[in-house]
Formats: structure tokens, C-alpha cells, sequence
């Protein structure tokens, strides 16, 4: 082994000698980044359906934050040994036909979803980042972190529902049709990933969960589903 190989292996953790680990590592990752991505091609679609050049550089925006994460995750991925599109390819049908089936029908629909949608996905992410090594585990958190870009999202669907009380009613089914397909979406991956699923189980060496412990972290992601909702003055 030469020198600079030494200090290579030296700068990855010793849970990443666990081939179980880092393929749930690199699992996560990979899912993440193409979500990021993803996200970023359906806001800055969402900017044409914008209302004023304000709103379209706040959605804008958004996407530019999304997209800005992506770098980091992928040198992560490398870093660890893994190829970043390699990680990326099993979950971009999955994410893909989510965005299919949950197509927004109008502006304020693609609002509730940058701010519902993305806000459940992450909280699921965050969940599962808490069983990882530190280094990986406050990337993760540092990723999904929107910088209170998604704040404009709030103050906008508040003053579309007082300037008219229909359109809360029909935002609200949307968001609990989001809440469904997005709790569907995490629990197939979840279950389709093995080396995720031995992640969360856990192991001689680290905490996992049973499935009660699953069952409240579910509950966890409903309730601060229910928390975005009330904050866009909407029931859930």
C-alpha cells in the first residue's frame, strides 16, 4: 500500500469497513442527490407557471438551493469509494414516477408541493441520517436545509386562501394526496433496499429500530406533515 492510498483509507470512517453500511450509505446518498436533482428540474418547470417576476425568482431560487446541494453529495459518494450515477440509477423510476403521479395541476398546487412534498421527503431522510456516522450524517442534515428559501411559499398560499376560502378546500386534498403517495414512495424504498432496511435494523455494533420504532418514526413525519399544513393555514 502506498502512502497516499494509507492516508485515503485513513479518511474513511470505520464503520465504511462494514460492507452492509456502505452500501446503505451509499444507497442514501445516491437517493437523496437524484431527489435533489430532480426537485431542481420540477421547480424551475414550476417557475413558468409564476404569477409575477417575483414569485419566479423566489421559485427560482429554490431550484438554485435544490441543485446547489448536489456537488457535495456526489464528492461524498466518490469519496467513499462509490460511482455518484451508479448510486443515483436505482431510484430515479421510483422518484420519477412520484412526480408523474403527482403532477401539479396549477401554480399553487406546485407551491404545496415544493413545500409538503420535499418537506416529507426530507424528514424522511433526516430519520434514517441519525443512524449514520457523524460526517455523513451532518451532510445529509446541511443538504436538506433550505436556507428559509421556502418561506415566500407560505406567505403566498396564505393570501391566495383569504383572498379566496375555495381554494383552501382544494389544497388541502392535495396535500393529503401527497402525504399519501410521498409515505409510499419512502416506505417502498425502504423496503425494495436491503442494505436501508439492515440500516435501520441496526446491528451488534449500532442502535436500530423494530418495527414499533419504525411505526413511530412514520408518525413523526405525519405530524410534521400536519405542522406545514397548518403553517400554509391549511387542514391536513
Amino acid at each position: 500500500m502506498t502512502e497516499s492510498t494509507g492516508e485515503a483509507a485513513a479518511d474513511i470512517p470505520v464503520a465504511f469497513q462494514d460492507p452492509q453500511y456502505h452500501e446503505a450509505v451509499v444507497d442514501l446518498l445516491g437517493a437523496i442527490a437524484y431527489g435533489e436533482i430532480s426537485a431542481f428540474e420540477r421547480l424551475a418547470e414550476d417557475a413558468k407557471l409564476a404569477p409575477t417576476l417575483e414569485d419566479k425568482v423566489a421559485i427560482a431560487t429554490m431550484a438554485t438551493a435544490e441543485f446547489g446541494h448536489v456537488g457535495r453529495i456526489l464528492e461524498r459518494l466518490t469519496a467513499i469509494g462509490a460511482d455518484p450515477f451508479a448510486a443515483m440509477a436505482p431510484f430515479r423510476a421510483a422518484i420519477d414516477l412520484f412526480h408523474q403521479h403527482t403532477a401539479p395541476a396549477d401554480w399553487f398546487e406546485g407551491l404545496i408541493k415544493a413545500y409538503v412534498g420535499d418537506g416529507m421527503a426530507n424528514d424522511f431522510y433526516r430519520e434514517i441520517a441519525a443512524y449514520l456516522d457523524v460526517e455523513t450524517r451532518d451532510l445529509i442534515i446541511d443538504a436538506l436545509e433550505d436556507g428559509g428559501h421556502s418561506r415566500f411559499v407560505v406567505d403566498r398560499v396564505r393570501a391566495a386562501i383569504d383572498a379566496d376560502h375555495r381554494l383552501g378546500g382544494r389544497l388541502a386534498l392535495w396535500g393529503r394526496r401527497l402525504m399519501g403517495e410521498a409515505l409510499t414512495q419512502a416506505q417502498r424504498v425502504a423496503a425494495e433496499r436491503d442494505a436501508l432496511s439492515a440500516l435501520l435494523a441496526g446491528g451488534v455494533d449500532r442502535p436500530g429500530l423494530d418495527l414499533a420504532a419504525i411505526g413511530r418514526m412514520f408518525t413523526r413525519i405525519t405530524e410534521r406533515h400536519a405542522e406545514r399544513m397548518a403553517e400554509l393555514g391549511l387542514a391536513s
